[in-house]
């Protein structure tokens, strides 16, 4: 499983061949949780709400790379990075 983002100690990961609709795998001290792209809502698992905040900021902002990189893991070809929000302006 890739390895698309590290910030505020949150891991964000994505599967090869992970299921519909188009999520990514985030791992934050002991919570794991599983968010959706496009609505940037929480699909599964747990999270504290100042780290549930910063994910859906986050995944609004960088929606579309986060798209692309799901496409991309339906096509097995290598994910490209994404900026973190340590690092976003």
């Amino acid at each position: 499983m890739p390895t698309i983002a590290i910030f505020y100690g949150m891991v964000i990961e994505m599967f090869w061949r992970d299921h519909p609709p188009p999520h990514y795998h985030v791992s934050y001290q002991q919570y794991r949780a599983v968010i959706a792209i496009e609505t940037a809502e929480l699909l599964q698992g747990k999270l504290p709400a100042g780290a549930k905040r910063d994910l859906r900021a986050w995944t609004i902002r960088h929606r579309q790379e986060l798209l692309d990189n799901w496409e991309r893991a339906r096509l097995h070809v290598p994910l490209w990075p994404v900026q973190g929000a340590d690092e976003d302006d």
